[in-house]
């Protein structure tokens, strides 16, 4: 992901949580808001509950990988606040990303 994709504004990050829709799966909760720029931004949020710093930030660089590698599945127009689930803290890169790709899809 890059700079100009994140999405770090705690008013942004707000506004998306608490007034669009949403999908979950066993993983991930997926926010998404429709939006007039052209390029998808993202978000992701950890609970501090999964564990230690040093896992939580584990788990938030393979999901900037995973959304890296699937970029092309996300929709332009839309932006996009990934909340990971403690389920991933025991759980494989593959499985975590078949599991968001599956999300994708259903948007």
């Amino acid at each position: 992901m890059k700079k100009r994709e994140i999405i770090k504004s705690k008013i942004a990050f707000n506004h998306i949580i608490n007034e669009c829709p949403y999908i979950k799966n066993e993983y991930f909760t997926l926010y998404t808001k429709k939006k007039e720029e052209k390029t998808p931004n993202f978000g992701i949020s950890i609970s501090k509950k999964v564990g230690n710093a040093v896992e939580r930030n584990k788990l938030k660089r393979q999901t900037r990988n995973i959304i890296d590698e699937i970029k092309q599945n996300f929709k332009n127009y839309n932006d996009y606040i990934i909340m990971i689930k403690r389920s991933c803290k025991n759980t494989s890169y593959n499985k975590m990303k078949e599991a968001l790709e599956n999300l994708i899809k259903g948007d």
